[in-house]
């Protein structure tokens, strides 16, 4: 299996267990969003809580140039270190969500 491949099935086995983490109230939902075509990757809540209407990413993350660029992570898990414990080098993730200039201070890619 190439990397792309085995990067795809590392995040897709990730996020499916994220979108298995309880959610805030029953009448939220997590759905797995996969385009393996353009290698983008989410987890959203969706549902309603009471009166008010819950539309919101858990988790982005997608391929871009061969690393893996964590675009939002709004959970506890630290995404980044479960793609490392997944076996992804640290050269290969990317915190997308913090500016550039901040990404060189990280453990991560800087691209």
């Amino acid at each position: 299996m190439g990397t792309l491949n085995r990067y795809r099935e590392i995040i897709e086995t990730m996020l499916s267990g994220v979108a298995r983490l309880p959610t805030s109230s029953p009448g939220v939902e997590n759905k797995t969003l996969f385009d393996r075509e353009a290698n983008r990757y989410a987890v959203l809540s969706l549902g309603w809580e009471g009166a008010r209407r819950i539309h919101h990413f858990l988790a982005h993350l997608e391929i871009i140039e061969g690393r893996i660029w964590v675009q939002e992570d709004n959970t506890d898990l630290a995404l980044a270190e479960e793609l490392e414990r997944a076996g992804v080098p640290r050269r290969d993730i990317v915190l997308g969500f913090h500016p550039p200039e901040v990404r060189a201070h990280t453990d991560y890619a800087a691209v």
